[in-house]
């Protein structure tokens, strides 16, 4: 089984992929049926969950001329190493401008490999 940081680099591979293709199955295969995602900015008090099925696609198209990066600050792994909780910030570049986020995913062990479980993603403006 692949360790948690080539996870990480396929999985922000994928997102850029899907952000060429507009083709969210290549972010869906690295999340759990179980997956459950929180994302937030100042202006938001309480967010909305979102799920395993969301609709990728759409937001997808609203992301034109779009790259995604990730940057670790640490990951921690819990449950023997079946589970590893990663930190740090994510920057969405849209048509040359950046957009960063601070980032929080949970990331456990399935039959198929590393799965990402949870989500917690807080823009930074």
């Amino acid at each position: 089984m692949k360790d948690i940081q080539t996870t990480l680099n396929d999985y922000f591979n994928a997102w850029n992929q899907a952000l060429q293709t507009k083709d969210g199955e290549f972010i869906r295969q690295y999340m759990s049926r179980s997956f459950v995602g929180y994302w937030a900015y100042s202006e938001v008090r309480e967010p909305d969950p979102y799920y395993y099925d969301y609709d990728l696609h759409l937001v997808l198209k609203q992301m034109n001329d779009a790259e995604k990066s990730f940057h670790p600050l640490s990951i921690v792994e819990r449950k023997g190493g079946q589970e590893a909780i990663v930190v740090g910030r994510e920057t969405n570049v849209i048509k040359g401008e950046p957009f960063s986020a601070h980032c929080m995913f949970i990331w456990g062990r399935e039959d198929e490999g590393w799965k990402l479980q949870r989500e917690y993603i807080e823009l930074e403006s």
